[in-house]
Formats: C-alpha cells, sequence, structure tokens
C-alpha cells in the first residue's frame, strides 16, 4: 500500500521532470530560432543602408529640407515640376556594429551631398545640401540630424559632440566616393533635363 506522502512525492517529481523537460525544449527552440534567422552579407547590408540613406533624403519635402541657411527655391512659372532633390551618400558605420540585417540598425553615421534641381540648371549653379549626417533608423520615415554650426559652437565641436569618436576623422575629411560622385552627377543632370 502506498502512502500519501509516498504518491504526492511521486507526482511532484513528475511535475519537475515534465517542466525540466519543457525547459530543455524551450531552450532548443530559442536556440533553432537564433542559429536560423537570416544574416545579411556585409556588403549587401552596405548597400541597403545607403538605398534606404539616399531615398530618405531624396523623399523629404524639399522645403523641409533645409540647412546651413540653404533655402529650396520654388517651382518658376514656366516649370511643370517644382525642384527636386538628388543625393549621393557616404555610410561611415552604424550601430549596432553586428546587426545582422537593415531591420537591426538603429543608428547610421554617414555623408550626404544633395543638389537641388530645377530645370536647365547646371550642378555648378544648383543648391547643394551636404555634410556629415547621423540618421536614426527606428523611426518612419528614417529621423535625419545634420551636423550644423551655431552661433555658440563651431563646426568641429559640434560634430565631435554627435560622432562617435570613431568616425570623427572620417566625418571631417571624407566626402563621396568617385563612383557616387559620378551616379549623382548623371542622376541630377537627368532631373533637370540636361
Amino acid at each position: 500500500m502506498i502512502s500519501r506522502v509516498g504518491v504526492s512525492g511521486w507526482y511532484r517529481s513528475v511535475f519537475v521532470w515534465i517542466e525540466v523537460c519543457l525547459l530543455a525544449a524551450s531552450i532548443g527552440v530559442a536556440a533553432l530560432v537564433t542559429s536560423t534567422t537570416p544574416r545579411t552579407d556585409p556588403a549587401v547590408l552596405r548597400q541597403e543602408i545607403l538605398t534606404r540613406m539616399r531615398t530618405t533624403l531624396e523623399q523629404a519635402d524639399p522645403k523641409d529640407h533645409q540647412h546651413a541657411g540653404h533655402t529650396v527655391p520654388e517651382a518658376s512659372a514656366g516649370e511643370q515640376a517644382p525642384p527636386t532633390i538628388v543625393c549621393g551618400v557616404h555610410v561611415y558605420g552604424y550601430e549596432p556594429a553586428g546587426a545582422a540585417t537593415l531591420a537591426d540598425v538603429e543608428t547610421v553615421y554617414g555623408f550626404h551631398l544633395c543638389g537641388v534641381t530645377e530645370q536647365k540648371r547646371h550642378w555648378d549653379g544648383a543648391v547643394k545640401l551636404v555634410g556629415p549626417l547621423i540618421m536614426d533608423m527606428t523611426t518612419r520615415p528614417p529621423g535625419i540630424e545634420v551636423v550644423e554650426a551655431t552661433a555658440d559652437v563651431r563646426f568641429v565641436d559640434r560634430l565631435r559632440e554627435m560622432f562617435p569618436d570613431k568616425y570623427e576623422e572620417l566625418a571631417l575629411r571624407e566626402a563621396l566616393p568617385p563612383s557616387e560622385m559620378a551616379d549623382l552627377r548623371r542622376r541630377y543632370d537627368a532631373a533637370a533635363g540636361l
């Protein structure tokens, strides 16, 4: 005959074993999900970031895309379409550095050079929007913060406040790679009808 204490102890040990088995199974599933999350090739991820940056900058309302005292021109009476923005971008880096996919990227540090198109206005005479920037990829659309000097803070000091140390020197000396600059000029000329 089994005593009540023996039966309750037996049930308790069965439940403990069931809990242990469920815990082990859940750890196995979590490990499987983590190991099967697709990881984007770093070169592909960098290209996806470049595309998102360029698209975000070019789709911003031209009137809202002002910095460094520049104003975007209105369409003149003879023009059918308002001016558009055509941009070239360069990525210095992103955080978290170990991001597996574009959806994992939270912040991008880079450079932009945009030309505001007006019909038949050549690149040299176009309004330009240019400089280092930080893009917040956690918002929709991504947030854009451009490095600007103020009455109280010099450009270099402001850049050093905003950028992590590892990107400061890049932001002070690098612009667009030659291939990106050539593509920007080609796309600008097409948009300006040249």
